[in-house]
């Protein structure tokens, strides 16, 4: 049947009567030894801090200016809601 010819031959599966390979090499971890999210949790909590406070300056910023533009238009809303502001923009009530 199938299988390799020449040098390379081993043997047909179930069959594996020829002599040992040789030169190849194995290296296995054991899953405790792998250890794929140690300190997973540690390094989101504290890599998520630093890049938030790195964003602070930006977005306080903007965060100031839209609320300062926010509280300016409400109070002029109110006031030209009012009887003062009709009066004063020369509207009628």
């Amino acid at each position: 049947m199938g299988g390799a010819k020449g040098k390379s031959y081993m043997g047909w599966w179930g069959h594996m009567g020829s002599p040992t390979q040789r030169g190849v090499v194995t290296y296995i971890l054991s899953p405790f030894e792998q250890k794929a999210f140690a300190g997973a949790a540690h390094n989101a909590v504290f890599n998520t801090a630093r890049r938030v406070t790195s964003q602070v300056p930006y977005v306080g910023v903007a965060f100031g200016i839209g609320y300062f533009i926010y509280t300016s238009a409400v109070s002029r809303h109110a006031y030209l809601s009012s009887k003062a502001g009709h009066a004063a923009e020369g509207g009628d009530h």
